[in-house]
């Protein structure tokens, strides 16, 4: 059996998806969710509680505290290491996640340049000086096409950018995924709604992250390091909230702030995902979607 990707953006029931299909074939979920690395960042990242995750294993949740900087070179690492044991054991791999890079970086053959700690530290120092806009212009003359994918609000993939510029000599742009070529022959599934009713999901979980207890939770993990977290702490919901606890308390407002940004980036996902032609898309909203994706699996 081959392993199984199952993409797209927010709010389109990948996890539900995934579970269903783990049952049916034998399988196991790979976490391909940057943001559910982390432990305790459970409610504002929709992670599927243990105990409705009927039974089936889930591998690389929970591996990083929030002080920790998340690193797409160390997940690819993880998560190969993962889907060929499974593979070694006869069992199915489904990665399932939203965060894109994450799933190209382990199915396809992409390589991540190294890291400097004396470029990346004054990079980040200048971040701080001048802000992420300034960071923004130069990346532009440097690599313009790097600087057209990348949102000027962005900080930390500019300097990431610019960092990987100054140590390789080469543009950023000559280093970002595409398509190919296949590290493993995976049966890839998009899920995906109209806008109007995505929208609408994306409204309705976010209130019901704020109603389940996500200010308690960002609460609870800024006491052990949320804030200093160069990537947990602009996560969504999370900034969100740290905005508000540095503001008037106003939780409407985050709410408000997280369903705007979150919209946002369901479009970026749509964006990425799209571009890959090998995805087969799937209506997120039909009867019988496990059936369809079954049938695809088992083609």
């Amino acid at each position: 059996m081959k392993p199984i990707a199952i993409v797209g953006p927010t709010a389109t029931g990948k996890s539900a998806l995934a579970i269903a299909l783990a049952e049916e074939l034998g399988g196991e979920v790979v976490n391909a969710d940057a943001m559910q690395l982390y432990r305790g960042m459970d409610i504002g990242t929709a992670k599927v509680p243990e105990e409705e995750r009927r039974g089936v294993p889930h591998h690389l949740l929970d591996v990083l505290d929030v002080t920790e900087t998340a690193s797409v070179a160390a997940y690819q690492r993880d998560a190969r290491d993962v889907i060929e044991r499974l593979l070694g054991q006869g069992r199915v791999p489904i990665l399932t996640g939203g965060s894109g890079l994450y799933v190209r970086a382990v199915l396809d053959e992409l390589d991540f340049p190294g890291t400097d700690p004396d470029i990346r530290a004054r990079l980040e120092q200048e971040l701080d000086n001048l802000g992420a806009q300034k960071l923004h212009d130069r990346l532009a003359k440097f690599d313009p096409v790097a600087a057209t994918a990348i949102l000027p609000t962005n900080g930390r993939r500019v300097v990431r950018a610019l960092e990987v510029i100054e140590l390789t000599g080469r543009p950023f742009s000559a280093t970002m995924p595409r398509p190919g070529p296949a590290r493993y022959d995976t049966v890839q599934l998009g899920l995906d709604l109209d806008t109007e009713e995505l929208d609408r999901r994306v409204d309705q979980r976010v209130m019901a992250m704020f109603e389940q207890g996500l200010v308690d939770e960002v609460l609870e993990l800024e006491k052990k390091g949320l804030r200093v977290g160069k990537t947990a702490s602009r996560a969504l919901g999370y900034q969100q909230v740290l905005d508000q606890l540095d503001a008037d308390h106003d939780m409407l407002v985050a709410t408000a702030a997280t369903a705007l940004s979150t919209r946002r980036f369901v479009r970026r996902q749509r964006s990425w995902f799209r571009r890959d032609q090998r995805i087969e898309w799937l209506d997120a909203a039909q009867d019988n979607l496990v059936g369809t994706a079954l049938a695809r699996c088992l083609a």
